[in-house]
Parts: structure tokens; sequence; C-alpha cells
């Protein structure tokens, strides 16, 4: 790949100014599958919230970047199972944060929940998974379902309310990706960073990284900085059998390529994201582009 700390950028083709297309969601939540023009919250675009995180929170050793079993125990592999009996360690998070009368109650709220997220149904979900939460607000599964909910339905300020909680409980870097997403919507640009200095000092898994790589990239590029962007998303080797995620993080680097005149890079990433899926959402347009 092309070094870009001085780049020519003359025979650099018209780029569209628009949303980045990242193939799908972050957090694997668009059944659709196809482009992520975000909209902004109308109803509370003329809000001030600023608020930041607390104090301490980047060293607090609660997080960790969840290698093991727990991992995988998420709202949204919860959602995805939906339709049957939830799973043990459902009830058994359930069971040690809820008192012995709201158990049963919580368990039916969430699971009622969980299968309208499942079937793409976010509104039909939410007064579900709000009920649980009242009955049990400490059951991080809870909070993370309903914070991806809140997400889908562009209710960025409480989606970004829950999903911090989540983090909180559960210590678990998995949607910080989101909460950065929803930052942007919310035009807080300083808590952007701040979230992606977190992130950094934090860790995640593999596909949260690319993730979140995606998510800043994007942000750095329409904020007119694509050298820093470049620094981010700037992908390693182009193997044949790469994740949907890191097609996602090769998509969002093509687009910085186009950005700072490197036609040849830009080329060679969406050749790459061809030929692992020539459907890719997006790709027509960034290989017309470049054309």
């Amino acid at each position: 790949m092309a070094d870009h700390g001085n780049n020519n950028r003359s025979n650099r083709p018209q780029r569209r100014r628009e949303s980045d297309n990242r193939g799908g969601s972050r957090d694997n939540n668009r059944s659709s599958g196809g482009s992520n023009d975000r909209e902004k919250p109308r109803s509370r675009s003329d809000r001030d919230d600023r608020r930041t995180f607390d104090k301490g929170e980047d060293n607090d050793s609660r997080y960790r970047d969840n290698r093991g079993e727990k991992a995988q125990r998420t709202g949204l592999h919860l959602s995805e199972q939906a339709g049957g009996d939830l799973p043990r360690w459902v009830r058994d998070e359930v069971q040690r944060v809820t008192s012995k009368d709201r158990r049963e109650p919580t368990l039916d709220m969430l699971g009622a929940g969980a299968h309208a997220f499942a079937g793409g149904n976010y509104r039909k979900a939410l007064p579900s998974l709000k009920e649980a939460k009242k009955l049990s607000p400490r059951t991080a599964t809870i909070r993370e379902l309903l914070g991806l909910t809140l997400y889908r339905l562009s209710d960025w300020e409480d989606a970004l309310r829950e999903l911090r909680t989540y983090r909180r409980l559960e210590g678990d870097t998995t949607h910080m990706a989101v909460e950065v997403d929803c930052l942007r919507a919310l035009e807080r640009p300083a808590d952007v960073h701040k979230t992606w200095k977190m992130y950094r000092s934090l860790g995640g898994r593999p596909n949260a990284d690319a993730e979140m790589r995606v998510v800043y990239g994007a942000f750095l590029l329409d904020e007119g900085q694509p050298r820093d962007a470049w620094a981010v998303v700037k992908p390693g080797r182009l193997v044949k059998d790469a994740a949907e995620w890191t097609l996602r993080q090769w998509f969002v680097a093509a687009r910085v390529a186009i950005e700072l005149g490197d036609v040849a890079t830009a080329r060679q990433l969406v050749k790459a994201i061809e030929a692992r899926d020539a459907g890719f959402p997006g790709i027509s347009e960034l290989s017309d582009d470049i054309a």
C-alpha cells in the first residue's frame, strides 16, 4: 500500500459527498445489508448535549477485550436465536441481578423484545425491552439490546446512553463503534475523538477493532482529514478470505485513497473487495469513481 505522508492530490477523480457505506451494520444489525446513510435525529437536533465520559473511565480495570466464551454472549447473539426459549446464560444473568418476583416477567419481556428485534420489527421490540429494563435495570443484555434497538430507530441520544451503560456493566467494547456513530449523528466531534482514544486504551476483538476503524476513519474523512483517516483504516495484506468487517474497512480505505489522489491503491482495494463479494453494497459506485 502507498505511504500517504505526502500526497499529490492531482488526478483525483471527483468524489461524491455522501455518508460512508459500511456494507451492513457495524454491529452486524443491518438486515438489509445495504448502505447506511445516517439521518440526523430531528426531534433532538437543537439540543446541545455535550455530556462527557466519567473521569478515570479509561483506566477502569473492568474493561477487557473479551476473547473468551463470555464475549459471544451478547444481546445481538441472543436476538439471532430468539424464537424459542431464552438460553441458559440469559436466565442465569437475569436471576443474578433481579428480585425473585420480577424474574419471570423480565424474561417474558426480554424474550418478546428479542424475538421482535430478530425479525427487524424494532418499534415492536422497543416497549418490551423498555419494560424489561424497568423490571431489571442491571441486566446488561437488556441494556445492550435496548441500545441497539434505539440505534436502529435513529434515537441516537438514548441509544448512546444505553450502550454506554451496557459497556460499564459488562466491560465489553464490542459496540463502541456504534457509540461513535451516535456521536457523529449528534454532531459531537470532541466526544468522537475521546471515544476513539478510550477504545485504543481498552482494546477489543478483531471485528470490533475493524468496525471502530471504519466509523472513525469515515468520520475523519468527512472532517476533511484524509491523511489521518488513512492512518486509521490503512489495510494490511489483502487476503482472499477476508471477513465482512475487513471488507468494510477496505471500502473506507478505498474512499480515503480516492480523496488522497491515490487511484492505484483505490483500484487495488476495490478489486480485492469484488473478488471476495462482487455484490458488496456501494462497490459499483465506488468503482465508477475511479474508472
